[in-house]
């Protein structure tokens, strides 16, 4: 489904050029369950912004199913980002005077859905992430789990191949964290890909394959048993 080959990214800094991702080849199959690891500055954000088509590399190729994703530009790959791919973000990403219904719903309104499928899409999203109750709600009526789960709800209403999910529990406390985490569980076992970014442990140890990145390369690639 993902195969990066050779990706590069770098960034001008003044008169130098900054190398973030040095050589990237990875691939990662349709439900695969991933993390990526790795300490600030590793380039794993970096990493994930290209996958997630936030970003096009420097050099190299990248395949999302049977398309290059590295030759495009912009629009076309918002139509990707919108289409197949769905994003989590650490602080929620939520427009405040939106409720949490009309939240889950903006990106059927940039896929051009009608008005009664967006709202009807968006109901089962929440109601399948256990926010049947809080549609109406404003994201300042809702707690950060609950924040979370509505951004869940948004990532998935598409339908998406692909879930990236950066950071996702970073603003939560231990118990919050667990609840997510099982939610992201459960996409995956009915057959969402999942790729995570995160700087902890115990979120990572709901992967089925861990990836360490340091200093923008691959240091380690790890089948594993998940343990939840």
């Amino acid at each position: 489904m993902i195969e990066l080959t050779s990706i590069t990214k770098s960034y001008k800094v003044g008169q130098d050029t900054l190398d973030v991702l040095k050589g990237i080849s990875l691939t990662i199959n349709e439900g695969e369950f991933v993390a990526i690891m790795g300490p600030s500055g590793s380039g794993k954000s970096t990493l994930m912004n290209v996958i997630g088509c936030l970003d096009n590399p420097t050099s190299g190729t990248y395949l999302l199913g049977d398309e290059d994703i590295s030759t495009y530009k912009d629009e076309m790959l918002a139509r990707v980002r919108n289409l197949s791919i769905g994003f989590v973000f650490q602080q929620f990403q939520l427009l405040p005077r939106l409720t949490a219904l009309k939240n889950v719903e903006l990106p059927m309104v940039y896929a051009g859905y009608k008005k009664k499928e967006r709202e009807e899409r968006a109901k089962q999203a929440l109601e399948k992430v256990g926010l049947a109750e809080r549609v109406n709600h404003l994201p300042n009526e809702l707690s950060g789990g609950q924040k979370q789960r509505v951004a869940i709800a948004r990532s998935i209403v598409n339908n998406p191949k692909i879930i990236l999910a950066d950071e996702p529990t970073g603003a939560l406390d231990s118990k919050t964290s667990i609840t997510i985490m099982e939610q992201f569980t459960q996409l995956n076992l009915e057959g969402t890909t999942v790729i995570l970014v995160t700087h902890e442990q115990e979120v990572a140890d709901y992967a089925k394959r861990i990836i360490t990145v340091r200093d923008g390369i691959i240091l380690s690639d790890v089948e594993r048993r998940r343990e939840v």
